[in-house]
């Protein structure tokens, strides 16, 4: 981004709006981390189960996922419109769009429910392991019963940390892992006199945990979100405003979609290669995802930055934001990157005993390492995008780059090819490599001009 860096001011400006920009994304990118650790413990405790109870969450995750994530994208559209607004001191506009997100997230709750409560059939269709199929179904009905919780958690967390509040959040997730991880232990294992429910304890805890998790934000955050808050008006409702909403909620949602879309394509094609091999695909982008978390979090701390300078009509803010946050992704991710090439038997080892599984996870740790840094540069980008409300280009390079390189040439890689769960592999790093460089062009040609504030 030689453009961005030349334009976002001196070093010491540039060097201040790092420490400013590191200060937000910690405790976000902890928020993402803790998240995502939930799904790290259910698996390190399925995997000590059996190789059928690990794949039987496997499926159950990858067969929601892509949806939850979807209608999370959906309500991140609150990031630019409320750190734009914040950024301009609209008070009035921050309030009508925290009314409008708690209605958006119950809305988009209730059809999962319909669709997803008994997917044995979808995942037979798709030539999915018949041992796992009754487990993993199961699985899936224990997580709706915490849908509900998960999307307003977003709603009110997205606001929040366009504002820059994110210790609630942060102390959530620690109390979300906490309940999460004893939750399991009884459920999974069946201790304390519990029954030993195996992959469906798990989806239960997991369900209780966000419960808990959303109560505690809305309780601890209820002094910063009281200036804001006097109740559902008839802006909660008002279906033109929610239009306008979804207008830069839907490509951000299609976004999450295109991409989980890849990482979950892959992985059906990884359950044609038998339980061994989708068991080691689980834990290797179960660790990468985990690491993809930082940068996620940045890529949030971006969206606020960028949208908070954008909203007080500060482009060279903007482009030093963008710069800064497009340093610190990158870098994180290299620190990662080692961590995968160096180190892939001992963490593989960390999830399960079974010799077959973690030799495939060890295979696809050192790809992982390599596609790593993209992946972390490219969702940067799109928080640098959405904070200045630029979400339907995103979703369009996504295509292009997910579906029109990635997936083809994993399968050509993995089957054609035949260099199995290794070409899947090499084939989605392809794609995550084009739409970085995509995101990158984008902003590029963007953020030299002016910006104007969206309301929303």
């Amino acid at each position: 981004m030689p453009s961005i860096l030349s334009s976002a001011g001196d070093r010491s400006a540039l060097k201040t709006e790092l420490a400013a920009t590191a200060r937000l994304a910690a405790p976000v990118a902890f928020v993402q981390l803790g998240s995502m650790l939930m799904g790290v413990i259910d698996t390190i405790m399925l995997g000590h189960v059996s190789a059928a109870a690990l794949a039987a969450g496997a499926l159950g995750h990858i067969a929601t996922v892509l949806f939850l994530m979807t209608c999370v994208g959906v309500l991140t559209a609150l990031d630019p419109l409320v750190a734009q607004a914040h950024g301009a001191g609209d008070a009035e506009a921050i309030s009508a769009h925290l009314q409008r997100g708690i209605v958006l997230a119950l809305a988009l709750a209730v059809p999962l429910a319909f669709v997803f409560w008994d997917i044995r059939e979808l995942l037979r269709l798709l030539g999915q392991p018949a041992a796992v199929l009754d487990q993993a179904a199961v699985f899936v009905r224990g997580i709706l019963w915490g849908t509900p919780a998960y999307f307003l958690f977003f709603a009110f967390r997205q606001p929040l940390q366009a504002m820059h509040v994110v210790r609630p959040a942060a102390m959530a997730v620690v109390i979300g892992n906490l309940v999460n991880l004893a939750g399991n232990w009884v459920l999974i294992f069946g201790h304390l006199g519990a029954p030993a429910l195996g992959a469906a304890g798990s989806a239960y805890a997991t369900s209780l945990s966000r419960w808990l998790m959303l109560f505690y934000l809305v309780y601890a955050s209820r002094r910063s979100l009281a200036p804001y808050w006097k109740g559902f008006t008839a802006e909660a409702f008002s279906l033109r405003r929610h239009l306008r909403l979804l207008r830069i909620g839907l490509p951000i949602g299609a976004l999450n979609a295109i991409e989980l879309g890849l990482f979950v394509g892959v992985a059906l094609l990884m359950g044609r290669m038998g339980v061994e091999a989708l068991g080691g695909h689980q834990i290797a982008i179960n660790l990468a995802s985990l690491s993809f978390m930082v940068p996620m979090g940045i890529s949030g701390a971006a969206a606020a930055r960028v949208g908070n300078a954008i909203g007080r009509q500060d482009m060279p803010g903007a482009r030093r934001s963008a710069a800064a946050c497009l340093l610190l992704g990158g870098s994180a991710m290299v620190l990662f990157a080692l961590l995968y090439g160096l180190l892939p038997g001992p963490l593989a080892r960390l999830y399960t005993k079974d010799t077959a599984v973690i030799a495939m996870a060890m295979t696809l740790l050192p790809i992982a390492a390599v596609f790593q840094v993209v992946d972390g540069v490219q969702v940067v980008a799109a928080g640098v995008l959405r904070g200045a409300a630029d979400t339907t280009f995103p979703a369009v390079m996504a295509v292009l780059g997910f579906w029109g390189i990635g997936f083809p040439f994993s399968w050509y890689l993995g089957f054609r090819a035949g260099w199995g769960p290794v070409g899947l592999w090499w084939g989605f790093t392809a794609g995550l490599a084009a739409v970085a460089i995509l995101y990158g062009l984008r902003i590029v040609l963007r953020f030299r001009g002016h910006i104007a504030r969206e309301t929303g």
